[in-house]
């Protein structure tokens, strides 16, 4: 690769060229000046002995910043190498003291307004389809795991495990509690004797009730006239009428009257349930009895096993679809949040004012360790790779201190050399 691909290169060669430019003219200078002392030779080679001298000169100091010049163990030479260690901590310091301190951290954070800025990304249709289809390849690979048998068998054991933590029967008293709170349990009463009075009225109902009564009513036959007549077919009818209609009756009494007898007896049977299933051992017993049966009964699981795959592979055919439901259904939910956001002012300054309240505690709980962090980067870093990457990002400007050393060195030396003729007479 020629040199003048590099920037650094062709800066380290023009300041190269130029000593070597300086060197030919002393040369030339000082061959003319012995045979033609008229022409002002002098001049030329002051001024090129001058240049000389402070390109070497700056040469030299640009050097020894990063190596030791020509090789040579020279004192205070190799600089960045040698302060290494020091010049991680120093930087470390830097950083944290200027750029991490709790002032300067909450008034960029607070002139940043994080909220705003959050909503206007957020209400930009590619954000909200990029941050979609983000969310939908990690659910993609989610649920790709879920297909690893031991990420099955993980997940069962974990399920059964917390499974037997569940105490079945004081979570059934505290469900029944919770839903005879306000006495919400007669409400249900109410529901289940309307749908009781709507069965019975149901014609093929009452034929079912007339037909069982009528098989005990059975027995009931006479003679008349020599043959036997039955009665039970008209006893029975009979029978599911009035049963019918005395049923209808109750259930109209109990609908109307909020104070029934009936009512006490539904709420003293419910008190008496929720009182043994949070106390009785033997409910408990039973609980647990029944809990184990479940998890253990192959059914169940191959059941829960199937549900858990169906969804599975539900969920895969829809993340692999160009046009997913979920991944729609994420970008809509992203844009709607950066129009809500953006219309809800109450909304961005309570965003703002946690990220205020928060930022103090990170910044003091990380401050020292990104301290070290940094510290002990530079120090650990390969010095060839550091004085590298810092030649590389600051040596071509430091090629300029040659090249200008180069030519203010010459400048003043010409101006010497013409001080020196003009006071010699």
């Amino acid at each position: 690769m020629s040199i003048w691909n590099s920037p650094l290169a062709r800066m380290k060669a023009i300041a190269l060229g130029l000593l070597l430019l300086a060197a030919a003219l002393y040369a030339l200078a000082t061959h003319m000046a012995v045979a033609q002392p008229a022409w002002g030779w002098g001049y030329l080679a002051a001024f090129a002995e001058a240049a000389m001298v402070g390109a070497i000169a700056d040469w030299f100091a640009v050097t020894a910043l990063f190596r030791h010049p020509l090789g040579l163990p020279i004192p205070h030479t190799a600089i960045i190498p040698r302060k290494q260690a020091r010049l991680g901590q120093n930087l470390a310091d830097f950083i944290c003291t200027h750029f991490l301190a709790t002032p300067q951290v909450l008034a960029k954070l607070d002139a940043f307004d994080a909220a705003a800025r959050l909503a206007g990304w957020l209400r930009q249709p590619s954000n909200a389809e990029a941050l979609g289809g983000q969310l939908v390849g990690v659910a993609r690979y989610g649920i790709h795991a879920l297909r690893d048998e031991r990420v099955r068998r993980f997940i069962q054991r974990s399920a059964t495990a917390k499974l037997r933590e569940v105490d079945l029967a004081s979570l059934g008293g505290q469900l029944l509690d919770l839903l005879t709170h306000e006495r919400r349990h007669q409400a249900m009463l109410d529901e289940l004797l309307a749908q009781l009075d709507e069965l019975l009225q149901d014609e093929a109902v009452q034929q079912r009730i007339a037909a069982g009564l009528s098989s005990e009513f059975s027995a009931l036959r006479f003679r008349l006239f020599g043959k036997d007549i039955g009665l039970d077919e008209k006893a029975g009818q009979w029978s599911a009428d009035k049963v019918v209609r005395r049923v209808s009756a109750l259930i109209g009494e109990i609908s109307r009257d909020e104070q029934h007898e009936l009512r006490g007896k539904f709420d003293r049977c419910v008190a008496r349930c929720i009182e043994r299933l949070k106390e009785d051992p033997a409910f408990r017993l039973k609980g647990e009895q029944i809990r184990e049966q479940l998890l253990a009964h192959p059914a169940v699981a191959a059941y829960l096993r199937g549900l858990g795959d169906e969804l599975v592979d539900w969920l895969q055919a829809d993340l692999a679809d160009a046009d997913s439901t979920i991944r729609r259904r994420l970008i809509k939910l992203s844009l709607r949040l950066g129009e809500a956001l953006e219309r809800d002012a109450a909304m961005r300054r309570w965003i703002n004012d946690q990220l205020l309240e928060v930022a103090p505690k990170l910044v003091e709980r990380h401050r020292e360790d990104i301290r070290r962090y940094i510290a002990e980067r530079v120090e650990k870093w390969n010095s060839d790779e550091l004085v590298a990457l810092l030649e590389h990002n600051v040596g071509k400007d430091l090629q300029f201190i040659r090249i200008n050393g180069t030519l203010v060195g010459g400048m003043v030396g010409l101006l010497l050399h013409g001080l020196t003729r003009l006071l010699s007479g």
